[in-house]
């Protein structure tokens, strides 16, 4: 990755709405969220969401398909890993990092959550 698509990509996730938008779609998966799911969720109105959401497609990072009367939205991941690994690339002088943080997954009857 080159480091302007890097800064396009890590401008389009430096805003709240954005950033949120973008996890949902990281949790979502590969099969994504339709757009009202997505602006019901976070409370958006329609215009709103199609801005956010066209900010996060010009940034690569997510990508539009219609499916039936939906449009489906959904986490660019290839370029997500390729985002992480230029972050990365050259992290500890190439030496391994210490110590090394594993997310630990919390398990209770209403809901999963991970935290670090």
């Amino acid at each position: 990755m080159k480091s302007k698509d890097a800064v396009l990509a890590l401008a389009a996730l430096a805003q709240p709405t954005r950033l949120a938008i973008y996890r949902m779609l990281v949790e979502a998966g590969p099969g994504g969220m339709a757009a009202g799911q997505i602006a019901e969720r976070l409370g958006l109105a329609p215009a709103t969401l199609s801005f956010h959401v066209g900010q996060l497609a010009r940034a690569g990072l997510a990508v539009a398909r219609p499916e039936g009367r939906y449009i489906l939205y959904s986490a660019d991941f290839a370029r997500m890993n390729r985002l992480v690994g230029f972050l990365t690339d050259n992290c500890c002088g190439g030496e391994p990092c210490a110590p090394v943080a594993m997310p630990v997954v919390l398990k209770s009857p209403s809901r999963r959550r991970v935290s670090q």
